[in-house]
């Protein structure tokens, strides 16, 4: 009897190691492909990134002159996006989490979520183009394509700013009632100053994913070739991830170096967003411990 208990404890944790094995080889393909995605692209386009690319406006039809404007625009995008989804996604997740009730009706609201997260971008896109664009007559612009992608982005600042409330101990929030502060009160100087990391790297995240996305702003912001600086909310913008797409689709003459420069760019702003998320995550998490 004890040998057969032995032999199935044995057992379970061969089980246990063959599957953590698994899940390790995994992790290390998926990180040796992304590192080698990295090194390829710093090989390819790291001699392109000079002063004079990163700080030149594009001129000679794309062909010639730097990409300044274009990461300008870029930014541009993705503080207008910021403004828009923030107060949205915060609020939002607040009521949820701290006001809704459990039921029904609550958890069609968070499917609806989950689902519109995985509705790809060019719906957005398109979605975009038909009501910001047309029926608000806003034409194609940098609000237009900041309040597309911040539609992309919401449900997941939704979701980590909804995770972040649950991960508040719900003994401060008694504590700041029974001290005689009101709900709204204790959501705003207890709650929401606990879960700020959590939002931010939330934030963040989203912000990251709009900073690369194409098929958003082709329908709703993206001009061609703009080498001068959108003179308001309402003008066209160029920015790097459609600059990267008409430079290897329709401008088959433009320099590689250029292209190669262009696509470095762009992934070294995606991985700054994912690096200030991981650094305010463990940042927060260490906190936490001590």
């Amino acid at each position: 009897m004890v040998m057969n208990i032995g032999g199935a404890i044995n057992k379970k944790r061969l089980i246990q190691r063959i599957f953590y094995s698994i899940l390790a080889l995994i992790s290390l393909i998926v990180i040796v492909f992304v590192l080698g995605i990295i090194v390829y692209l710093i090989v390819k386009g790291g001699s392109s990134l000079t002063w004079e690319f990163l700080t030149q406006k594009p001129s000679g039809g794309m062909k010639e002159g730097g990409i300044s404007t274009v990461i300008i625009g870029t930014l541009y995008l993705v503080l207008g996006t910021l403004v828009f989804s923030l107060p949205i996604g915060i609020l939002s997740a607040v009521y949820l989490h701290e006001y809704a009730r459990k039921n029904r009706l609550t958890r069609i609201i968070r499917l609806s979520i989950v689902n519109m997260a995985g509705v790809p971008s060019v719906v957005f896109g398109l979605f975009g183009l038909g009501f910001f664009v047309i029926f608000l007559n806003l034409g194609r612009s940098v609000i237009a394509g900041s309040l597309t992608l911040a539609l992309l982005i919401l449900p997941t600042i939704i979701t980590t700013t909804e995770e972040a409330l649950k991960s508040v101990p719900d003994t401060y929030r008694h504590a700041s009632l029974a001290l005689g502060a009101s709900r709204w009160q204790t959501i705003v100087k207890i709650v929401l100053p606990q879960a700020m990391p959590g939002i931010i790297t939330g934030a963040v995240l989203g912000v990251g994913r709009a900073a690369g996305e194409t098929a958003p702003i082709l329908f709703t912001a993206a001009a061609f070739f703009q080498p001068n600086l959108p003179k308001s909310v309402f003008s066209q913008v160029m920015a790097l991830p459609y600059h990267l797409y008409v430079l290897v689709t329709q401008l088959a003459d433009a320099p590689d170096d250029k292209k190669w420069g262009t696509a470095l760019m762009l992934l070294l702003i995606v991985l700054f967003f994912a690096s200030i998320a991981t650094a305010i995550r463990t940042r927060a998490r260490l906190r936490r411990k001590n």
